[in-house]
């Protein structure tokens, strides 16, 4: 059985982008029903919202609903795969890390500072990342890998996290726990000397 919101999903897949008022009539639903569930699908990120419009210039302007990136999907994890299949060992990870992070920017900074630095820029970057300090030194944990999709065939990939880490704080970086891939989280711990 389908449920509504999947059916405002396919009808969005579809359309490209309807108002609230657009889908209540194609999906027969009522008006507050259909705002309902787009605000659901809002939420949880499968549909965001458009440049609003007039109705012929009067009132309030309608929202338009499309699917979100997320929802419409990507073909990194492909790509990726592709490029490494293609470019082999010769891809340095360090070179990676360092294109995607300069560690420039965290010089002159004390360690604390770095570890702070670092954290906002991997967060940019989606790691949702922290660091605390720990008996053996700081620790940086990684709530999730941005690109745990194509790491699960690159395990590659997990090495220029540790060099993004090493080139920032220029530190000795130790992987000391990776815990259960989930649903894209592959939380990992990194212990600072």
């Amino acid at each position: 059985m389908t449920t509504s919101r999947q059916k405002i999903l396919a009808h969005l897949k579809k359309t490209r982008s309807a108002s609230a008022r657009e889908i209540a009539r194609a999906l027969k639903l009522s008006a507050p029903n259909a705002r309902h569930h787009l605000s659901v699908l809002c939420s949880d990120g499968r549909v965001e919202t458009s440049v609003a419009r007039n109705r012929q210039g009067r009132g309030r302007p309608e929202k338009l609903y499309s699917l979100s990136q997320a929802a419409l999907g990507d073909n990194f994890p492909a790509l990726v795969q592709a490029l490494l299949a293609q470019t082999g060992s010769k891809v340095s990870m360090e070179a990676t890390a360092h294109h995607l992070l300069d560690e420039k920017q965290f010089a002159n900074y004390s360690i604390n500072k770095r570890l702070t630095l670092l954290v906002e820029k991997l967060n940019e970057m989606h790691y949702q990342a922290r660091w605390e300090a720990g008996a053996g030194g700081p620790r940086v944990t990684f709530g999730r890998c941005p690109y745990a999709k194509a790491a699960a065939a690159r395990p590659e990939l997990c090495k220029m996290d540790e060099a993004l880490l090493k080139n920032a704080v220029a530190r000795k970086v130790t992987p000391i726990r990776r815990g259960e891939s989930i649903q894209g989280s592959c939380p990992f711990v990194f212990e600072i000397a």
